[in-house]
């Protein structure tokens, strides 16, 4: 549906920003998750999809046709595509009906005012159809958003950090809603977040960003449960790393220069290959505690899923079920 072969776009000469030489595919309805530090390049790549940019380098084609750029639209931005953006770009004084309904034209109003309360019905926005957009909450008017960026039926929705203004709980209703318009409608929806939670919890397949180049990409538990790079460890998990000597003190024998650990691979349970750590702090998580364990001067994080059970300065029985190597 979509691809990028050896795309590359710089803001300046000295190739500090921007993406490099970006090829990837997304298939129809795929939702995809673009995850990275700020600055690794993830809206440059946003917006050379949508076609709000153009590449120096490389060639963007939809369905086999070539991404126009904004030097070769009127009005830059590909038709097939509509883009949320951060600002939600909503007329606050109008009513959220009109606000939705505006984005149709006039040629079969009965059709028109239909397809916005079916719209509004599908987001659960239905009863603030009469009010105002400045009577709004922040994640109410990004359901408003949403629905305008939808109601035209475009084949692809792009998402430049659509969580960034929403607080946990509105978090969570906004990614149940674009995993139901992603199931319910097939739309092709393509994210970009620093926050890795997003990618993990929502897409198909993420691609992961690092100083502009594209570094691994695949099914989220794949890339989670095996990372090839350290930078995609620390960004997507709480992972430690070990260099080697530190880690044959832990039992653990590796030739690779660091050992990767996830603190859910480390298990409080006594075996015969069992090693005794002691409890260095404990940060209570709501539901789990962080537990931070020391051993032999080297400090190793644990996750503990029975918040209570244990405390600071209490030795425990580990076992290290699993790490990665890394040179």
């Amino acid at each position: 549906m979509i691809s990028l072969k050896s795309v590359s776009k710089h803001y300046s000469v000295d190739l500090t920003a921007g993406v490099s030489d970006i090829s990837l595919t997304i298939e129809k309805g795929q939702f995809i998750a673009i995850v990275g530090e700020s600055g690794s390049g993830k809206s440059t790549l946003l917006k050379l999809i949508f076609g709000t940019l153009a590449p120096n380098e490389g060639e963007l084609t939809f369905n086999g046709e070539h991404i126009p750029g904004p030097h070769e639209k009127l009005i830059p931005g590909h038709d097939s595509m509509k883009m949320l953006s951060q600002d939600f770009n909503l007329n606050l004084y109008a009513k959220v009906y009109e606000n939705i309904e505006s984005m149709l034209s006039n040629e079969n109003v009965q059709e028109k005012k239909q397809r916005s309360l079916d719209m509004m019905a599908l987001l659960g926005i239905s009863e603030l159809a009469e009010k105002r957009i400045v009577e709004l909450s922040g994640g109410e008017q990004q359901r408003v958003a949403l629905a305008r960026a939808i109601i035209t039926r475009p084949e692809v929705l792009l998402l430049d950090e659509p969580f960034s203004q929403l607080d946990a709980v509105l978090k969570t209703q906004f990614r149940a809603d674009l995993k139901k318009l992603g199931n319910d409608l097939g739309i092709t929806i393509i994210m970009v977040s620093h926050d890795p939670v997003d990618g993990l919890t929502l897409a198909d397949k993420m691609f992961i960003l690092k100083d502009g180049r594209l570094i691994e990409s695949g099914e989220p538990v794949a890339v989670y449960n095996n990372p090839l790079h350290i930078y995609t460890a620390r960004l997507l998990g709480n992972a430690f790393f070990l260099p080697s000597d530190e880690a044959k003190l832990m039992g653990i024998r590796s030739k690779a220069q660091h050992v990767m650990i996830y603190p859910e691979w480390v298990q409080l349970k006594s075996t015969w290959a069992s090693k005794k750590y002691e409890i260095e702090e404990i940060f209570f998580r709501g539901f789990y505690e962080d537990l931070l364990l020391e051993r032999k001067g080297i400090r190793i994080h644990a996750v503990n899923t029975k918040p209570g059970m244990y405390k600071k300065g209490q030795g425990v029985q580990v076992v290290i079920e699993r790490w990665l190597e890394f040179d």
